[in-house]
């Protein structure tokens, strides 16, 4: 077996001492730009790849954040994850990732301990549940804790959700239906309030709600019962959804039950997933600042005094929506 290159020889190749070359790899302001370039050079040269474990030993720090996500195959969550890596990079950071079952205890308790035993500097929540939200923050995990859409992010969802019913008020829609995603999730208790809130505030009727996992088969499945549901006398003539998956399928079955989107009724998503544009009709839909929310959860793991607030969401007008018929 070969054995792994360590700091000595990289130091050898470099000409420098072991000292400077933890300097180096430790990212310190005081070594001299000709020096980091050589130290880094003998790094590549030699393929010499950074210990974690062994560096934190020395520096109280791994250059690593925790990221525990609910659930990767849904856009929102990988979206973020993959916006959450590219703040950590541009701070100098990596990532280890774990993926937890809310529903199961032992599955989040496994998640933490995964990423804890990477030696983390912090641990960002994404997407989670509000159990286990609330498990994580009274738990003594020694290093910071950050939940995405949660607090400032909070705000936003429900500034998106608002943007919605407004978009919908505005064409005309008196009567407004709503499906949103499981209750147990942080981002819908956020998105809901911000729907409950605009619809107060446009004096608006709420029409019936319903909920889905978030995925396009729960929209798809309940479409029958909203179909049903918007041929009533007084029924809705616009519905919000609380993400772009379940309105693709939501579209999709209200085709098949013989409701035209937006002659019949106006559908609007949430998340301006990639595909949003390339449904049929392509779909009005909130965009957040995904990278924003980011670089701020990473800013305050990290401790950051000043860490630049993330975008407001936006609405994005698409055929998906019209007047109100």
């Amino acid at each position: 077996m070969t054995r792994r290159v360590g700091v000595r020889e990289v130091a050898q190749a470099a000409g420098v001492s072991t000292q400077t070359v933890s300097r180096v790899i430790n990212a310190h302001p005081n070594i001299r730009d000709d020096t980091r370039r050589r130290v880094l050079e003998a790094m590549a040269a030699l393929d010499y790849r950074v210990n974690n474990a062994a560096r934190s030993l020395g520096t109280a720090t791994t250059r690593t954040l925790g990221v525990i996500a609910s659930d990767a195959t849904l856009y929102g969550p990988a979206a973020a994850i993959a916006a959450l890596e590219t703040a950590a990079r541009a701070e100098g950071r990596w990532i280890a990732t774990a993926y937890a079952d809310a529903e199961d205890a032992a599955s989040v308790d496994a998640a933490v301990a995964h990423v804890r035993a990477q030696g983390v500097d912090g641990i960002i929540l994404v997407a989670p549940h509000a159990r286990t939200l609330a498990a994580l923050t009274a738990a003594p995990l020694e290093v910071p804790l950050v939940a995405m859409h949660a607090g400032d992010g909070a705000a936003r969802q429900r500034a998106g959700a608002a943007l919605a019913v407004a978009h919908l008020a505005g064409l005309g829609h008196r009567r407004i239906a709503r499906l949103g995603g499981p209750a147990d999730w942080v981002e819908e208790a956020a998105r809901a309030e911000g729907f409950d809130h605009a619809v107060r505030a446009h004096g608006l009727h709420v029409g019936a709600r319903w909920a889905g996992d978030w995925s396009a088969a729960a929209g798809a499945a309940l479409a029958p019962e909203i179909a049903a549901a918007l041929r009533a006398p007084g029924g809705p003539t616009g519905v919000v959804v609380a993400n772009d998956q379940m309105a693709l399928g939501l579209i999709a079955g209200l085709r098949t039950a013989g409701v035209d989107v937006p002659g019949d009724v106006s559908i609007a998503g949430f998340d301006d997933n990639p595909d949003a544009a390339f449904y049929r009709p392509a779909l009005t839909t909130v965009r957040l600042d995904l990278a924003g929310e980011a670089r701020r959860c990473v800013g305050a793991v990290l401790g950051e005094a000043e860490v630049a607030a993330s975008a407001p969401p936006v609405l994005v007008a698409r055929a998906s929506t019209a007047p109100a018929p």
